[in-house]
């Protein structure tokens, strides 16, 4: 049965990466407290809460996880990667967690020591945490800023990480096409979420088989509305609505699964009932303006140059007042990462990149237009992940 996970060898040269970076750098060790991060070298995800936690690499030792012990036997559950485990008891605990976290370092021969640090504070501060950075408990150390060193590493893609967002390709389409089944006048959106989510869950699961989980969320599979119904689709990131489908409404859509821990985006603009021409037109070019970026995408190309493409259609259009945001942005561990396809970004795309392509236009009061697909950059040019129909005839419910 196929594993749809990272393998545990790509992670273990995911750390070897970072040793090369510590060597280079002259320092002693990588010190991480982003849980994205965490999850990218070593598989072991978690819920983040108030408790910090932090991953220790050194560049001669164990790799070291510090935290709270309620997850102790997580990790072991999970990733064989991470060879010694630190813990202390709660938060914030008769000894705080970070006073714990610098006897550890000490242990570690790491006190009088160059660390290179996502986050000189020492911990996420979450949920009301409140702490002492640090930097501040160990005084002889020599803190490194390097919180872009892993984001780095993620912004190309392996062949694994995007055989992951294809499969996740796979059950967006799925769930977009149950929620488009579903989707009548009538109806509460969040009852059609459920319904398309579940049922796309269950298949998925009978599909994957025993070996399957989700890694970084609780369920496979999520499609919904997220509340962008009638005049509600003019806001982009709408969470709910109170009222009901209706005959005439323009609907948002969005889905997403969870394999191996990565994501692809999908999400589609729906018209129930026959579409008005005002509603044709704004569908029409919000798809031409897709296409201008479909066209631009290429390894060299800079961020900076789809987006220009994708806005000039707008403004041909006399519709560049609707657009709210930039054509994309990067996909994989998180819903949102670099590379940003803006016009104030000049990083060159490079062949393995996975974005959306998510031009819109929105008229308060009235409606938004927008598709998203996920596109792998190639040194030829670009290849659409998701491909669920994007024209208006299959996307009008008659």
């Amino acid at each position: 049965m196929t594993r749809f996970v990272i393998s545990e060898s790509e992670y273990k040269s995911r750390i070897e990466r970072v040793r090369k970076v510590l060597a280079r750098r002259k320092l002693d060790a990588l010190y991480l407290t982003n849980t994205t991060s965490m999850f990218y070298l070593t598989g072991y995800s978690f819920i983040a809460t108030e408790r910090p936690l932090a991953l220790i690499i050194p560049f001669d030792g164990k790799v070291t996880f510090m935290g709270p012990l309620l997850e102790k036997d997580h990790i072991s559950l999970k990733t064989r990667v991470i060879e010694d485990i630190k813990t202390y008891l709660d938060y914030p605990g008769e000894k705080h967690p970070i006073d714990c976290f610098a006897e550890f370092l000490k242990d570690m021969g790491l006190a009088k020591k160059r660390i290179g640090i996502d986050n000189k504070s020492g911990a996420s501060a979450m949920w009301g945490y409140e702490g002492s950075p640090i930097t501040k408990k160990l005084l002889e150390a020599k803190f490194v800023d390097m919180k872009d060193s892993v984001p780095s590493m993620r912004l190309v893609k392996s062949e694994a990480e995007i055989a992951l967002i294809r499969e996740s390709a796979k059950w967006a389409n799925l769930a977009q096409a149950l929620l488009h089944e579903y989707t009548a006048e009538g109806l509460w959106d969040v009852e059609v979420a459920l319904s398309a989510s579940l049922e796309a869950c269950s298949i998925m699961k009978k599909a994957l088989g025993p070996c399957y989980e989700p890694l970084r969320r609780s369920t496979p599979i999520s499609v919904s509305f997220r509340g962008q119904i009638g005049e509600m689709s003019a806001i982009p990131h709408a969470l709910a609505t109170k009222r009901m489908i209706r005959k005439g409404d323009v609907v948002g859509t969005g889905a997403t699964a969870d394999v191996g821990g990565y994501y692809c985006e999908l999400e589609r603009t729906m018209i129930l009932g026959e579409p008005t021409a005002k509603q044709k037109r704004y569908f029409n070019i919000m798809v031409k303006a897709q296409e201008a970026a479909f066209n631009t995408f290429k390894a060299g190309v800079k961020c900076s140059e789809v987006d220009k493409a994708t806005f000039n259609v707008f403004k041909k259009a006399g519709l560049a007042h609707l657009v709210l945001h930039h054509t994309g942005h990067g996909l994989g561990l998180e819903g949102h990462e670099p590379p940003f396809i803006d016009i104030g970004n000049e990083q060159p795309l490079k062949a393995g990149m996975v974005v959306s392509c998510e031009p819109g236009i929105y008229e308060f009061g009235y409606a938004g237009f927008r598709h998203s697909d996920t596109v792998l950059i190639t040194k030829e040019g670009s290849e659409i992940l998701t491909y669920y129909p994007r024209d208006l005839e299959a996307l009008t419910i008659i």
